[in-house]
C-alpha cells in the first residue's frame, strides 16, 4: 500500500511536471500543485483508457494510467482548471497591489 501511495507521488509528479512543461502559461500552483495535477490526471488517464478502450473491466472505470494515459490526464484536468477559474491567486495580489497604492 505504501509503495502505491508512493508510485502515484513520483508518477504525478512527473505526469503533471511534463504537463506543464506542453502547456504554455503561468500556473500558480507550486510542487504540491503539480503533484496533485498528475495524481488526478492520472485517474482521468485510466477513466478514458476504460471507456475508449474497454479494458481492465474487471478492474472497475476509475483506476491509474500508465504515464502515457497519465500525461493526457493531466494535461485535461490543467485546462479545464485553467478554463474553471482556478486562477485565484491572482485577484488577491491585485487587491493588495491596489491597496498598497493609496
Amino acid at each position: 500500500m505504501i509503495t502505491f501511495i508512493v508510485v502515484m507521488i513520483l508518477l504525478g509528479l512527473v505526469a503533471g511536471a511534463v504537463a506543464r512543461v506542453l502547456l504554455p502559461g503561468r500556473d500558480p500552483i507550486g510542487i504540491l500543485g503539480t503533484i496533485v495535477v498528475g495524481i488526478i490526471g492520472s485517474f482521468v488517464g485510466g477513466f478514458l483508457g476504460y471507456v475508449l478502450f474497454n479494458k481492465d473491466v474487471g478492474e472497475g472505470a476509475l483506476q491509474p494510467s500508465g504515464i502515457l494515459g497519465s500525461i493526457i490526464g493531466a494535461i485535461l484536468v490543467l485546462l479545464v482548471w485553467r478554463n474553471v477559474g482556478g486562477h485565484g491567486g491572482r485577484s488577491g495580489s491585485t487587491r493588495s497591489r491596489r491597496y498598497a497604492r493609496r
